[in-house]
C-alpha cells in the first residue's frame, strides 16, 4: 500500500515485468531485478538531464543568451536529492558483499555486485553532472553580469554624451539679459561648434577609459 500519486519508476517496471509473466524463482532474484531497474531508471535520468544541460551549454556557447537559471536550479535540487537518498546504497551493498550471508549463493552474490557496481557508476555520473550544473549556472551568471555591466556602460556613455548639450541649453534657455551670442549673426553655428567639441571630449575621454591597456 502506497499514498504516492505517481508510482516509482523501478516499481512500476517491475510491476509490469510480474504483469508480462516474468518467473522469479526466489525473493533474492525479485530484489536483483529490482536493483537492476533502479539503476536503470537512473541511468535514463541521467542521460535525459544530460541532453538538456548539452542544450543550454550549447545556446550559451553560441552566445545565446537566456535565463536558464530556474530551470538549472530545478534539474540540479532534482539530482542532489536523488543523490542525497541514494548514495548510502551502494556503500551498504559493498559492505554485504565483502562478507555475504551463507544463504547468498555465488551466482547471486555475483548479480548483486554487478547491480551495485552500475549503481556506483549511476551514482559517479549524477555527481559529475551536479557539479557540471553548478559551473554551468556560474559561467551563465558570470555572462549575465557581464551583459549588464555593458548596457549600464551604454546607458552611462549616453548620459556623457549629452551632458554638454543640456548644460550649454541649460545656460541659454535662461530669460535674463546679457546672454553671450544673443546678437552674433553666426551665433547659432558658433555654439554648435562649441557643442560638439565638448561632445567629441566627453565621448573621448569615455571610450579611452574602456580602451584595453
Amino acid at each position: 500500500m502506497t499514498a504516492r500519486v505517481r508510482p516509482l519508476r523501478s516499481v512500476d517496471r517491475l510491476r509490469a515485468a510480474v504483469k508480462a509473466g516474468e518467473v522469479f524463482p526466489s525473493a533474492r532474484s525479485l530484489l536483483f531485478h529490482l536493483m537492476q531497474d533502479q539503476a536503470d531508471v537512473m541511468a535514463a535520468i541521467v542521460r535525459e538531464y544530460t541532453h538538456k544541460v548539452d542544450h543550454v551549454e550549447d545556446r550559451l556557447l553560441a552566445e545565446h543568451l537566456q535565463d536558464h537559471r530556474a530551470e538549472l536550479s530545478s534539474m540540479r535540487r532534482t539530482l542532489v536529492r536523488m543523490q542525497r537518498l541514494l548514495a548510502p546504497e551502494p556503500g551498504a551493498l559493498f559492505r554485504l558483499l565483502n562478507r555475504p550471508p551463507a544463504w547468498l549463493a555465488e551466482p547471486d552474490v555475483q548479480a548483486l555486485r554487478e547491480s551495485t557496481e552500475e549503481f556506483s557508476l549511476v551514482l559517479n555520473d549524477l555527481a559529475t553532472l551536479v557539479e557540471r550544473i553548478k559551473l554551468l549556472q556560474e559561467e551563465l551568471a558570470a555572462k549575465l553580469n557581464e551583459q549588464t555591466n555593458r548596457t549600464l556602460f551604454t546607458l552611462t556613455l549616453v548620459t556623457v554624451l549629452a551632458l554638454p548639450i543640456n548644460i550649454v541649453a541649460g545656460f541659454f534657455g535662461m530669460n535674463v539679459g546679457g546672454v553671450p551670442l544673443a546678437n552674433h549673426p553666426h551665433g547659432f553655428w558658433v555654439l554648435v561648434v562649441l557643442v560638439a567639441s565638448f561632445t567629441l571630449l566627453a565621448g573621448w575621454w569615455a571610450f579611452r577609459r574602456q580602451a584595453p591597456r
